[in-house]
């Protein structure tokens, strides 16, 4: 997101129109590292932690995202605590500390998932180390949650993003990579349907949602929408370790490849990290349908994709 405009202002400003009416995909940032632009930076390597910083490092660093005395909102996957099923703790840590030492104001971690989701992942030893905020939303409250118009959507119309959002100014999206029952996989896309009002989430399924073709189109296609009308202003992806089988919840079998991914650009990182486990991005609805809507680019060789192993 541009940093003349607060996140705070951006909602207010677009309450009238659907927020996706506002910034479009030509606002997504090009990342300067040195001389070089870099789209996503990719660190490889054991140590969860210090490589998270390394690939916010590739991108400018945090300074870039989060401006002095900013109030900042994370989102990591916390709905399972199977091995490969949730965002790693050290990789949120990783994220607060360098949000702390760009100047940021506050810092929460945001979610509609009770708090012993937290605990069970070990998230919640994070949150309470770190001294920051847990903001957790009352999932049954449909009160807390506040229409959107999605002005661009095919089959979504309207979402119900959580009302907690506009009290931030920057977002940091950070799923785990991983299988899904229906549309096969999960990523920077999918993770947004975490701010969204789980009774507008159900809408996104239909019957035999994992198996009908036609309604796993419709819940890729509601991915898609609802990514119109949220933007995050950075990504940080946990692929150090997920399940491609069995997901969203597992237990399931785990790949390894022992990455970290950062970028600003969803559709692109989304198509790396399906490719990271075999999958075509070009099989992936939700994809496509992001692509098709100009959130991001998911063809790779326009994006300049720096990879380091440590």
């Amino acid at each position: 997101m541009s940093k003349e405009i607060t996140r705070r202002d951006f909602i207010k400003a677009s309450a009238a129109i659907g927020i996706g009416s506002v910034l479009g995909s030509s606002l997504i940032p090009r990342i300067t590292f040195g001389e070089e632009v870099v789209d996503i930076g990719v660190v490889k390597g054991e140590n969860h932690l210090e490589n998270t910083k390394r690939a916010v490092e590739l991108l400018g660093g945090m300074k870039k995202f989060v401006p002095k005395n900013a109030k900042v909102a994370i989102l990591a996957n916390v709905q399972s605590s199977n091995p490969g099923t949730f965002t790693k703790p050290e990789i949120v840590r990783a994220a607060i500390q360098m949000c702390k030492q760009a100047g940021a104001g506050e810092i929460a971690c945001i979610s509609w998932l009770g708090e012993k989701y937290w605990k069970n992942t070990g998230l919640k030893d994070v949150v309470d180390s770190e001294d920051v905020v847990l903001a957790i939303t009352d999932l049954k409250d449909e009160s807390l949650f506040e229409p959107v118009s999605v002005s661009k959507g095919i089959s979504l119309k309207e979402a119900r993003i959580m009302k907690s959002l506009n009290d931030y100014d920057v977002l940091i999206d950070m799923p785990i990579t991983k299988d899904h029952s229906g549309n096969k996989f999960t990523g920077t896309l999918k993770n947004l349907m975490g701010l969204n009002s789980p009774k507008s989430n159900r809408t996104f399924h239909k019957e035999n949602w994992e198996t009908d073709i036609d309604s796993i189109r419709h819940m890729e296609q509601c991915i898609a929408d609802l990514n119109t009308v949220i933007h995050p202003d950075l990504c940080i992806v946990d692929a150090t370790e997920f399940i491609i089988t069995n997901g969203p919840f597992g237990p399931g079998k785990l790949h390894k490849p022992l990455k970290v991914i950062a970028g600003t650009d969803r559709v692109a990182i989304d198509s790396y990290c399906a490719a990271l486990w075999g999958l075509n991005p070009k099989d992936i609805i939700a994809i496509n349908k992001a692509h098709e809507h100009e959130i991001g680019e998911m063809d790779l060789t326009k994006m300049n994709v720096k990879e380091v192993e440590v």
